[in-house]
């Protein structure tokens, strides 16, 4: 790659006055863009040294290429002018170009509240459907499977069982997780929302029964008579309980110093908070959480598979505004009430969006002749039927317009049919082909059909107006000379540079890696600290922030191991290096060390990256089937061309 010229180019698409700051990390340019407009996005895609590009948080960034992205960089910079600058300084240079919008900051206070506690509610509400099918008539045959096979009753209440845990228990999750993000003891937060679930209250699924029939329970305080009534599957209180809690600790943290603030500080915090819970926040809440409720069961009645359809027609629409945002949050709240909401109509609908964005973008890789888009649309597609819609939404389908507005309508057709045989999840899952798992037994069939006809509905219209559009867009690639060389097989071996569980890249979330832009190899949710060389060869890239390192092994492969998703913005904080560039390492030998627990605690996702970014070199470059994977462990297979195949691509 010639650094020099790629920057020009890079330029010459972007304006190279348009640039308001540049910085880079392991794989990408990030730049702040005045005018995103006067971008020739068509040059920078057709790129040969381009792997890609997108939007996110006011940054475009532009992926080159470990190794590359740093020459290019400074390239860049002294090209431009440019006073260099740190990925946490682009980050506040975008934050600040940005209007403040109120709304979009409210959707990521519930992003980040609900997205740990997901695990949880998707482990419960799977182990529902579970439960559903075991128990369920007319699904295989006219009895339940219990039924006929007794022997399996005890099981299926033991599932039941495990499965209403979550949503008994939902304010304990919340408290911990919305304490923790309104800036308070998370601990404190969990004890607030098990003080709202006690045995000893009426159960929050009967206050309403329980207050009708004139059976209610009341505390007398000072003459006020108080429900002793519970908080079970309850959303809005419990997120009002933990910002009062957080914000009353903070202030007493301020007022109440040494050891008096360690004693007395959760004591006044539990205190005022439990009082005003019960007494105003919780029944007023409960209040409107039963009205939105029924507010959203209601509109589903009345507009029936019209709603459903305009809302299918909608849905990827809404997840680039970013507004799917609180449905989790409503989706909790449908699903904790189960019983008389009769579960949830976000979840098809969603399915059936994303099944339709990945029939487009698939559409698109049967129609290109272009090798980098094939490459892209494989990967993206299978994804968004997966139910990782971002690389083939924005990767693909919103840059070619049509893939997008073809795999809406499909959403939109297969949504309606949805509503006409009153399709609802009972639980939370993946939102793709596989979705069925987290259906209603008895609507398996009619989801199912739905899935056909979207993707359907979504490829075919897509992969006609493709044909006839893009006509011969392959790569201009010059071919290589016919070689009569004979190359021998020589299989390559790459090891786990961490210990931990192993998973595709596809499942990383960023659509860098998760698209396979940069490569293929390996993802791994790490279990310990150490970074060990995965081969013999020399360390090509080092960062000032060491959370990247890239390794060319003995054997020729071209390795990048990325630590953790934009640590980058970390600036060397809890990791440590033993390598610099030009070293020689062995197979595990030490590389250094990174702090998992701290980059956890500080919401950073510490999942570990093993990406071979010469992948076109190979045959196959394939994961190896483990899961649990020790440091220097076998896990990446690399295959190199035959002969035979190295003079068919030379045609």
């Amino acid at each position: 790659m010639n650094h020099q010229e790629v920057a020009d180019r890079v330029l010459n698409a972007i304006g190279k006055n348009n640039i308001q700051a540049a910085a880079h990390c392991a794989t990408r340019l990030r730049l702040v863009i005045k005018d995103e407009s006067k971008i020739d996005q068509q040059a920078l895609d057709d790129d040969a040294d381009v792997k890609g590009t997108f939007e996110t948080n006011g940054q475009y960034q532009i992926i080159i290429g470990p190794g590359d992205v740093d020459k290019v960089y400074d390239a860049l910079i002294a090209k431009t002018g440019l006073k260099e600058a740190t990925p946490d300084d682009i980050k506040a240079v975008a934050a600040a170009g940005q209007k403040k919008n109120p709304l979009m900051d409210f959707l990521k206070v519930l992003s980040d509240i609900f997205i740990p506690i997901v695990p949880a509610l998707v482990a419960g509400g799977l182990l529902m459907a579970l439960n559903n099918v075991l128990t369920a008539e007319h699904l295989f045959m006219a009895k339940s499977v219990v039924e006929v096979y007794p022997g399996l009753k005890g099981i299926a209440e033991m599932i039941n069982a495990m499965a209403s845990a979550p949503f008994t228990f939902l304010p304990i999750l919340l408290g911990f997780s919305a304490t923790k993000r309104f800036g308070g003891n998370p601990y404190l937060g969990a004890t607030m929302g098990m003080i709202m679930v006690l045995p000893s209250l009426v159960n929050g699924y009967s206050v309403a029964t329980t207050m009708a029939a004139g059976k209610m329970v009341y505390w007398n305080v000072f003459g006020l008579h108080v429900a002793q009534a519970g908080y079970q599957g309850q959303v809005l209180p419990v997120l009002a309980v933990a910002y009062i809690l957080a914000t009353l600790e903070k202030f007493f943290h301020k007022h109440i110093k040494g050891a008096f603030d360690f004693t007395f500080t959760p004591m006044f915090a539990i205190v005022i908070t439990g009082f005003l819970t019960f007494t105003i926040v919780g029944p007023v809440l409960r209040t409107v959480s039963d009205a939105l409720t029924n507010g959203l069961v209601g509109l589903y009645n009345s507009t029936g598979w019209i709603g459903m359809g305009i809302f299918g027609l909608l849905y990827s629409a809404i997840v680039i505004t970013g507004l799917h945002q609180t449905f989790p949050a409503i989706e909790t709240q449908l699903l904790a009430n189960v019983a008389k909401t009769g579960g949830s109509f976000i979840f098809p609908v969603a399915s059936m969006a994303n099944i339709g964005q990945g029939a487009a973008t698939l559409a698109i890789f049967f129609a290109t002749k272009s090798q980098k888009q094939k490459a892209l649309t494989s990967s993206a597609g299978v994804s968004a039927l997966l139910g990782i819609t971002e690389p083939a939404i924005f990767g693909v389908n919103l840059k070619m317009k049509f893939p997008f507005v073809f795999a809406a309508i499909a959403s939109g057709i297969a949504s309606a049919f949805l509503g006409l045989f009153h399709v609802l999840s009972v639980a939370m899952g993946p939102a793709s082909v596989i979705g069925f798992i987290s259906i209603a037994a008895k609507s398996i069939p009619a989801f199912a059909l739905g899935g056909v006809i979207s993707f359907v509905v979504a490829f075919i219209p897509t992969f006609i107006y493709a044909k006839r559009t893009l006509g011969d867009d392959r790569d201009q690639v010059k071919s290589p000379a016919p070689t009569n060389t004979v190359i021998n097989v020589n299989d390559e071996i790459i090891s786990a540079p961490v210990t931990g569980t192993s998973e595709s890249l596809k499942q990383v979330n960023d659509q860098v890696f998760s698209a396979e832009i940069m490569g293929k190899g390996a993802a791994i949710v790490p279990s310990a600290d150490q970074v060990v060389a995965p081969a013999d060869g020399v360390i090509t890239v080092t960062y000032d922030s060491h959370h990247a390192y890239g390794i060319k092994t003995t054997a020729g492969a071209e390795i990048l191991i990325h630590l953790g998703l934009d640590t980058v913005n970390l600036n060397g904080e809890h990791f440590t290096t033993n390598v610099q560039k030009g070293d020689t390492v062995h197979q595990g030998d030490l590389l250094g060390t990174f702090d998992v627990a701290a980059l956890k605690a500080a919401n950073y996702d510490p999942t570990v990256m093993l990406v071979v970014t010469n992948t076109a070199n190979y045959a196959n470059v394939e994961r190896l089937k483990v899961t649990n994977v020790q440091a220097g462990e076998q896990l990446v297979a690399l295959t190199e061309p035959t002969a035979s195949s190295v003079a068919a691509t030379a045609i």
